[in-house]
C-alpha cells in the first residue's frame, strides 16, 4: 500500500495549482499527483484565450464587481454568487502570482500584462499569453512542482475511490506501463480531471477528456451536480472539431453566413460577435438550419458559417493569433490571412460536476460534506458559471479555487490520521475486475460501441433539445449500453494495454452521459445552454435551483438545491 497525506487526481491547471499551494503551505507533507497522461499532456494546455481579471491595465473603469455581474448574468442567474465574488476578487491576485512564478504573458508596450476583449464581458480584462496561454500556465506550475518535491504518477489511471463510512480513504489505480495496480491510502483525496466532452462525437476536448472523476464520484453514491449545462464553442474547426479560440473574435474577427452577411446583429446587437457562448451556438445553429449555412463548394444550405480574419491583416493575425492560423491551415488547408475560416458549434466545456463548497470539498447532499474529499476545476462545480461560462473564467477557475481547495486541504490534514483500510479486497475486486473484461468473449469492438454512444448523446442532446428528441436519445443509451457486457478486448496483455483504459473510459462516458440526458430532460425550462424548443423562456420560480443528480444501475434520483444569491436579482439576460 501507498501512504500520502494528500492524493490528487489530474495533473492539469486546477490539481497541480492545488499541488503546489499544499506544498508551499506546508512543505513537510507527502503530497502526490495521479494523472492517467503526462501532467504537461492534460487537456488545460489547449486551453488558447486567457484568463480573466480585473487588472485594469486596458480598461481603468473595470472593477470586480462589474467582472461578477457579467458572469452571473452570462450564467443565466444560476451561478452561486458567493462563489462567483470569490473568482472574480481573487482574479488579479491569482494572475499576479502566476507572473511571479514566471507565466510568460504577453505584454503592453510599457511592459504590463496585455489584456483583450471576450465574449459576454464589458471590460477588455482577458489576460494572455498569444493563444497559448493555458500551455504557457501548466508549464511553469509544473515546473514549481517539480521544484517543490511533489511526487507525480504520470500514466496512471485511477479505477475507483475508496469511500467506507462517508470517509474517502484512497484510491485503486492501475499502471499503464506494466498493469500494476496500487492502493493509494490518504488523509484526503482530491479529483481535478477535468470534462468528459468526449461523451460526445464532435469536440474541442482531447481523447482523454472522457469524465472519469465525475463517473467515479458517481459509482461511489454520490450526487453530480447541473450536469444538463454542456456548453458548445461556437467556433470549432469544420469539419475536425478542433477549436478556434474565442480570441479571434476578441481580437475582431467577423461570423458571416452564405449571404455574406454579420448574422449576429440579429442575435446580440450590441456585442455581436462578442456575444456569450450559449447565444453565439444558437445562432450559428439556427443560421444553418435556416439554410444559409455554407458547402464547402461556398455554395448555400451547408454545414457551417465562416470566421471571417481577412480584415485584421498578416501581422496582426501572426502575432496574436497564430496558433488558430496554424490549427486552420494544418488540419483544413486554409491559409486565414486570404480565406475565411469554416465553423459551426463543437461540444466545449461542462459547466456541472461534482458539487463542491466554496473550499472545495464535496458535497453528498444539499446540505452535507464528505469527510476528506475535496475537488476543483472542470471536473467540479462550486458552480461559478451555473447555466452557461464565460469565456476566459475556466482558467480563472481552474487557479482561484485550485488555490483555494489547496490550502483548505492544507489545513485539513493537519492532526489527522490515515485510514484503516483493507488493501487486499480493494486489489482483488480489480483484479476480477479487469479481468473479466479480458475475458469477455464479445462480438463489439470498443470503439464501435463508443462511437455509437457518442453520435446518440451529439444526435439527442445537442444545442436544441425537446422531450421527445431526449427521451429518444435515452432508450437509445440504454440499448447501447447492454453491449458494453459484450465488447471484446482483443490485447491480453499486461504491457501498457491501451484497450483496458478504453474500456474502463467507455464506461466512465456511459455513465455521465445518462446523467447529462436524464437531468436535461427533467430542466423543462430554457436557461443559458439548455435550450428546450418545448420549453423556450426560462422559468425562475420552477427552476431557479440547482441540479444533483445520483446514480445507480436500477435508476437514477434528481434532487435540487437552492442558488445562492447575494448582490444581483435575477433579470431578463439581453445583449
Amino acid at each position: 500500500m501507498i501512504d500520502h497525506d494528500v492524493i490528487i487526481v489530474g495533473g492539469g491547471l486546477a490539481g497541480s495549482r492545488a499541488a503546489l499551494e499544499i506544498a508551499r503551505t506546508d512543505p513537510n507533507l507527502s503530497v502526490a499527483v495521479v494523472a492517467k497522461t503526462h501532467p504537461i499532456r492534460s487537456h488545460s494546455v489547449a486551453a488558447q484565450g486567457g484568463i480573466a481579471a480585473t487588472l485594469k491595465n486596458v480598461d481603468t473603469t473595470d472593477s470586480w464587481e462589474a467582472h461578477a455581474f457579467d458572469t452571473v448574468k452570462g450564467s443565466d442567474y444560476l451561478a452561486d454568487q458567493d462563489a462567483v465574488e470569490i473568482l472574480t476578487r481573487e482574479a488579479a491576485d491569482v494572475v499576479i502570482d502566476l507572473e511571479h512564478m514566471g507565466v510568460l504573458f504577453s505584454r503592453l508596450p510599457d511592459g504590463r500584462i496585455a489584456q483583450r476583449a471576450f465574449g459576454g464581458h464589458s471590460h477588455n480584462r482577458t489576460c494572455y499569453a498569444a493563444d497559448k496561454t493555458g500551455h504557457a500556465i501548466l508549464h511553469e506550475l509544473i515546473s514549481n512542482l517539480m521544484a517543490h518535491g511533489v511526487t507525480v504518477y504520470d500514466e496512471w489511471y485511477v479505477l475507483r475511490l475508496i469511500l467506507e463510512e462517508g470517509q474517502m480513504k484512497g484510491l485503486v489505480m492501475y499502471h499503464l506501463l506494466d498493469g500494476q495496480l496500487a492502493v493509494v491510502r490518504a488523509k484526503t483525496v482530491m479529483v481535478a480531471t477535468g470534462g468528459y466532452g468526449r461523451v460526445y462525437n464532435t469536440t474541442s476536448n482531447d481523447y482523454a477528456s472522457t469524465g472519469d472523476g465525475l463517473s467515479m464520484t458517481a459509482l461511489a453514491g454520490l450526487p453530480l451536480e447541473d450536469m444538463e449545462f454542456v456548453q458548445f464553442h461556437p467556433t470549432g474547426l469544420y469539419p475536425a472539431g478542433v477549436l478556434i479560440s474565442e480570441a479571434v473574435r476578441g481580437e475582431g474577427a467577423y461570423l458571416i453566413n452564405s449571404d455574406g452577411r454579420r448574422f449576429m446583429e440579429d442575435y446580440a446587437p450590441s456585442r455581436m460577435e462578442l456575444a456569450p457562448r450559449d447565444i453565439t451556438s444558437r445562432a450559428i445553429t439556427s443560421e444553418i438550419r435556416a439554410g444559409r449555412g455554407i458547402h464547402s463548394d461556398r455554395s448555400a444550405g451547408g454545414p457551417f458559417v465562416y470566421l471571417d480574419l481577412r480584415h485584421m491583416g498578416q501581422e496582426k493575425i501572426m502575432n496574436r493569433v497564430p496558433f488558430c492560423w496554424e490549427e486552420a491551415h494544418r488540419l483544413v488547408g486554409i491559409d486565414a490571412v486570404h480565406e475565411p475560416i469554416p465553423v459551426r458549434p463543437t461540444v466545449h466545456y461542462s459547466m456541472g460536476g461534482i458539487p463542491v463548497n466554496t473550499d472545495g470539498q464535496v458535497r453528498s447532499s444539499a446540505e452535507d460534506l464528505v469527510d476528506g474529499f475535496f475537488a476543483a476545476g472542470e471536473a467540479a462545480c462550486v458552480s461559478v458559471h451555473g447555466a452557461n461560462r464565460l469565456g476566459s473564467n475556466s482558467l480563472l477557475e481552474c487557479v482561484v479555487y485550485g488555490r483555494r481547495t489547496g490550502a483548505a486541504i492544507a489545513r485539513y490534514v493537519q492532526n489527522r490520521k490515515l485510514p484503516d483500510l483493507n488493501e487486499s479486497h480493494y486489489l482483488t475486486e480489480i483484479r476480477n475486475q479487469i479481468q473479466s473484461l479480458l475475458n469477455q468473449p464479445g462480438s463489439y469492438r470498443i470503439a464501435q460501441v463508443r462511437q455509437a454512444y457518442q453520435d446518440c448523446m451529439t444526435e439527442y442532446c445537442g444545442v436544441f433539445r425537446t422531450e421527445t428528441i431526449m427521451q429518444t436519445g435515452l432508450a437509445k443509451l440504454k440499448q447501447i449500453q447492454q453491449q458494453y457486457d459484450q465488447i471484446r478486448l482483443d490485447d491480453k496483455g499486461t504491457l501498457w494495454n491501451t484497450e483496458i483504459v478504453e474500456a474502463l473510459e467507455l464506461r466512465s462516458l456511459m455513465i455521465v452521459g445518462e446523467m447529462i440526458l436524464t437531468a436535461a430532460l427533467n430542466r423543462q425550462e430554457s436557461r443559458g445552454s439548455h435550450s428546450r424548443e418545448d420549453y423556450p423562456n426560462r422559468d425562475d420560480s420552477n427552476f431557479l435551483k440547482h441540479t444533483l443528480t445520483y446514480y445507480s444501475p436500477a435508476g437514477i434520483d434528481i434532487q435540487y438545491k437552492p442558488v445562492t444569491i447575494t448582490r444581483f436579482q435575477p433579470q431578463e439576460r439581453k445583449y
